[in-house]
């Protein structure tokens, strides 16, 4: 039991990290990070950036490889983030001005992080 709940805190300590990372690289991008594990009842967005009119829903995924991060959003995931991203923009006056995009970020081993943009 103590075991696993060491590799479950070192897992979310390395997602956390991931995150930051990925945040980091998308205000070099001229990104706005808005919010950052954006947490509902329905699910979580890691990322929430915006770039003029465009709002990003972004999904970090460290992984070995590229394919590798963009495999592991499924369907489900997709569907979570979705259901996540209409609860926070339910919230928000300027809603319908904005332009939305469900991205992916790949945190990579030593290299910059990958971002697919539409990914979704």
């Amino acid at each position: 039991m103590a075991r696993e709940a060491n590799s479950k805190r070192r897992a979310e300590r390395r997602g956390h990290i991931a995150e930051y990372w990925a945040a980091l690289y998308l205000l070099l991008k001229g990104y706005r990070i808005l919010a950052l594990r954006y947490r509902t009842r329905v699910g979580e967005i890691d990322i929430i950036a915006r770039k003029k009119d465009v709002i990003a829903f972004i999904e970090v995924k460290a992984r070995a490889s590229e394919t590798g991060a963009v495999d592991a959003v499924g369907y489900a995931s997709q569907n979570r983030i979705r259901a996540a991203a209409d609860l926070w923009l339910s919230r928000r006056k300027d809603a319908g001005t904005l332009s939305l995009r469900f991205d992916i970020v790949a945190v990579l081993p030593r290299r910059l992080p990958k971002h697919f943009v539409d990914a979704f």
